[in-house]
């Protein structure tokens, strides 16, 4: 069984795969007669192929107890989606596991899979047609604001993986 090397998460090394939404390094300016700071444009929704359209969902994510095995790893080929954790506690982690969307078998997926761990308040946005383990919230249940693509076609590719990936 392969064990798979966390990552600290950075826009730069997560960038093949999507965006970081981070507060950190971001543009911001004051708005509201300065009672309010924009974080402006963190992340871009790409939802149009095949006439889709932008939804907000919110998604209550289960903790997973360490260690456990990556099953499955989809992808959502007509449209970006963002995971955005609604917390408090800057501690709260999840756990972002991701392929290159180039990747067509299983065998591709796994030789390219790559983990990173996040914490607080950073979001992230896969990129259309990443392929990414669905969440994996860590220590404690924990909420996400999700903002997909609703629409028309199939925007749901799974594989389930036969040789396991060991997450520790």
């Amino acid at each position: 069984m392969k064990t798979l090397p966390i990552t600290e998460l950075t826009r730069e090394n997560f960038a093949p795969f999507g965006e970081v939404l981070a507060l950190d390094g971001a543009e911001h300016f004051p708005i509201n007669q300065g009672s309010t700071e924009r974080y402006h444009a963190l992340s871009s929704v790409d939802a149009s192929d095949q006439n889709g359209k932008p939804i907000i969902s919110l998604f209550r994510g289960q903790a997973f107890a360490r260690p456990f095995e990556l099953r499955v790893m989809e992808r959502h080929p007509l449209g970006s989606q963002t995971f955005i954790p609604v917390t408090k506690d800057l501690n709260n982690k999840y756990l972002v596991v991701v392929a290159p969307a180039t990747c067509q078998t299983e065998s591709e997926i796994t030789q390219h899979l790559r983990a990173f761990i996040v914490q607080g308040f950073t979001g992230v946005t896969y990129a259309k047609g990443v392929w990414h383990h669905p969440l994996i919230s860590l220590d404690q249940l924990q909420d996400f604001i999700v903002v997909d693509r609703q629409g028309p076609g199939n925007n749901c590719d799974e594989i389930e993986l036969s040789n396991k990936i060991k997450i520790d």
